[in-house]
Parts: C-alpha cells; sequence; structure tokens
C-alpha cells in the first residue's frame, strides 16, 4: 500500500465503480517478458558455516491502464560480500510511492547498502548500524534533489551474517522463511507490516497528531469516529490511512518510510523493526517481497508456491504470475511486483548453538523524537497456515 496521492488509493478518476464491478472485461494477460526484469540464478557460499545460499530475484512493472508509460516503483539490491567478508551478504528491497516513488526507492537502495558497507561497527554491532543506516539514508534523501515531501518508500532488507540473518523493515513490504516442521512447511513471517490496523503503530502516530481515517471515512461516506477497521485481510481495499490535522493530505496506509518528509510530522518515522534468526537445519528459504507480491497471497500461499520449484528462479515467475493474475482478477490495475527468494544449502548442526529462532520482545515506543532506536520484533514463530493454505 501507498499514499493516497499515488498507486493504491483506489480512487481513481477514470474507473467508477460500475466499471470496477466488471474488472474482468479485458484483463491483461501476464507477460514474462513485459516491463520484468529477472535475474538469473546465483549462488554465494558461506565459508563461517559452509552452507550455500541460491538465489534469485524478479521485478515486474505494474499494470495501470490510464497510466501506460509509469516507470516501476519498485527496485531491489543484492550485494554479496559486504565489506570483503564472504560470510556478509545483503538482500533488500524498496517499494517507492508517490510522484517521486521510483527516484525514492533507487536512491534507497544505493544508499542504504553503501552507508551499511563503510560502517566499521557493521559486525561488531549490526543492529546500531542498520538503525544508523535507515536514519543517515532517510536524512539524505531529505537532503538530495528529490523531492520527497509526499514522495518516499517502503525497505525490507536481509543482512547474512554468518549462519544469522538480521531483517529490518520500514514499511509493509515484507520478509518470510519457510520452516520444516515434520511433513509440513510452514511460512514463518520475519517482519510485521507497519500500518494503522497495528495498535500500537496507530497509537504511536496519533501522538504526533495524525488523523487515522480510510478514504471513506475522510469523504464523509462513513462515521470518522468510528476507528476500528478490522483487519488488514478483510479491510484492505479501504485501509485506515494517516492524513494532517487540517488536510486532506499525505494519506499514507503504513506508519514508516524512508521519505515522506510531509508525513513524518505525523509520525511517519523511518526507524526499523529488526529480527534476529539463527539459522538451522529447518530453515529452507527465506522469501523478501514487496506488497504487490503479499496484497492477495498470503505467506503460508507464497512458501507453498516457492516450494514447489527447485529453482529459485522458476519460483519468482510462478509467484508474480499468480501476484498479477490475482490483482486483475480483483483491481482493474496491478501494483509492482518485486520478490528475491533465497534458498539456503547444505547448512547442518555443526556449530549451530540453537534448535529455533532467537526472538526479542518489541520495546514500546511512544511519540518521543525521531532519532529513536531501532524496535527489535520476534519473528511470528512457526505461523500455524490455515488448512486450506497447506498443501
Amino acid at each position: 500500500m501507498g499514499c493516497a496521492h499515488g498507486k493504491c488509493c483506489n480512487r481513481d478518476s477514470s474507473t467508477s465503480d460500475e466499471d470496477a464491478g466488471h474488472h474482468q472485461r479485458g484483463i491483461r494477460p501476464y507477460k514474462n517478458k513485459d516491463g520484468l526484469t529477472q535475474r538469473s540464478l546465483e549462488l554465494v557460499h558461506v565459508p563461517s558455516h559452509n552452507f550455500t545460499l541460491q538465489y534469485s530475484s524478479l521485478t515486474q512493472h505494474g499494470y495501470y491502464p490510464d497510466k501506460t508509460d509509469r516507470e516501476n516503483q519498485d527496485s531491489f539490491c543484492i550485494k554479496t560480500q559486504i565489506q570483503g567478508n564472504p560470510n556478509v551478504h545483503f538482500f533488500g528491497v524498496f517499494d517507492g510511492h508517490g510522484q517521486y516513488g521510483a527516484q525514492c526507492s533507487n536512491f534507497v537502495k544505493d544508499k542504504l547498502v553503501e552507508i551499511l558497507s563503510s560502517d566499521p561497527t557493521l559486525l561488531d554491532d549490526p543492529l546500531k548500524a542498520y538503525n544508523s543506516a535507515f536514519l543517515a539514508t532517510n536524512s539524505e534523501l531529505r537532503d538530495s534533489e528529490i523531492d520527497d515531501a509526499l514522495s518516499g518508500t517502503t525497505a525490507i532488507t536481509v543482512l547474512v551474517v554468518g549462519d544469522t540473518l538480521h531483517v529490518a523493515n520500514v514499511g509493509d513490504s515484507r520478509a518470510v522463511i519457510a520452516v520444516k516442521d515434520g511433513d509440513r512447511i510452514l511460512a514463518e513471517d520475519l517482519s510485521v507490516d507497519q500500518t494503522p490496523f497495528r495498535k500500537d503503530e496507530y497509537d504511536r502516530v496519533k501522538l504526533f497528531g495524525a488523523r487515522v481515517l480510510s478514504v471513506d471515512q475522510v469523504e464523509g461516506l462513513k462515521d470518522p469516529d468510528i476507528q476500528h477497521w478490522g483487519d488488514e485481510e478483510s479491510h484492505g481495499g479501504d485501509p485506515p490511512r494517516l492524513w494532517v490535522p487540517n488536510g486532506m493530505y499525505p494519506g499514507t496506509a503504513f506508519t514508516r518510510s524512508v521519505g515522506d518528509s510531509t508525513a513524518e510530522k505525523i509520525g511517519v518515522i523511518a526507524v526499523p523493526e529488526i529480527s534476529i534468526v539463527r539459522l538451522t537445519p529447518s530453515h529452507l528459504f527465506f522469501v523478501v517481497a514487496s506488497d504487490g507480491v503479499f496484497e492477495f497471497l498470503s505467506s503460508q500461499t507464497v512458501v507453498n508456491m516457492a516450494t514447489a520449484y527447485k529453482d529459485p528462479s522458476d519460483a519468482c515467475t510462478a509467484i508474480a504470475g499468480d501476484s498479477y493474475k490475482r490483482w486483475l482478477e480483483l483491481e482493474n490495475r496491478t501494483d509492482d511486483i518485486t520478490i528475491i527468494i533465497v534458498q539456503i544449502k547444505g547448512l547442518s548442526n555443526s556449530g549451530v548453538g540453537t534448535t529455533d529462532s532467537e526472538v526479542h520482545s518489541r520495546p514500546c515506543q511512544t511519540g518521543g523524537s525521531m532519532n529513536q532506536s531501532a524496535a527489535i520484533v520476534p519473528p511470528l514463530m512457526h505461523q500455524r497456515p490455515l488448512e486450506s493454505d497447506v498443501g
């Protein structure tokens, strides 16, 4: 999801309610070569724990019938051997929004890894380095020639340091890891979407003076005093958004981002939430993707689909294709779609000190200074899928 002035307000002036009800007319088929960029299968060894990461990525330009020349606002970054260290690797997806969303996401995907790579404390204190890198990147975007008043980007990143994943999230893109549990493979979320659906995030932005309302509430179609919107899965079509006290902007559906200087005044911050996972042989692969993937596919569905393919390149193509198809079945457009799949090959119990993911609790965050420390959130341990999701 993005801002109301960007990609997902669902109030397109060229689309009537009647048109939306007939969205399947003239559905544009998914085409692998139409606005698609895909990297071939690549490998990198992690010598400290003697395993291999096998990965691929794909980004698919969204389909906007009234804006056929609109550029892909998603970007991604894969950088191996950070600081020349063969045990440190970076994977990130950045989902831009607003008029200058593409410029923001490309700036951030380059700048964030550049700052991390140059931080001498990265290996000694990766949490501090991650937090500092996000805040410094946000500051440098603010000082750049890019107008980030109503534009910005989400960022979901995974830093592999030996057998440990450090997952830093700002916004509503997502990282998921596949965990073998007996004869089933379960999806474990490594990040938690930062939206007003979350009570802690809702409370935090309210302290900064944000109005939290859906578009229907802002337009007077629903009671603005009802401050409950159900859950994201059932009410994602008209989600709660953030608005300045006396204006009809910025309308962001997320509570954290890089950029969005106007929204920062009402509590939208670039402070990442970070989770840490110690890998074990039960961890099979992880997925890093924009909400173009997860808008209509659950984490478990994505893991089920990825499990069906030996080659992560084929898995990326299949998941992107199904995401694209579901967007067009439910909307008259598609979001940009970006996905990275990283398979974990050959990791043994040798040298692994724990058998489960390390869990950290989320500290209480209030509406204090923007320069807060990173929040550390727990992975959703071995999330039990719905029976309909389990293959």
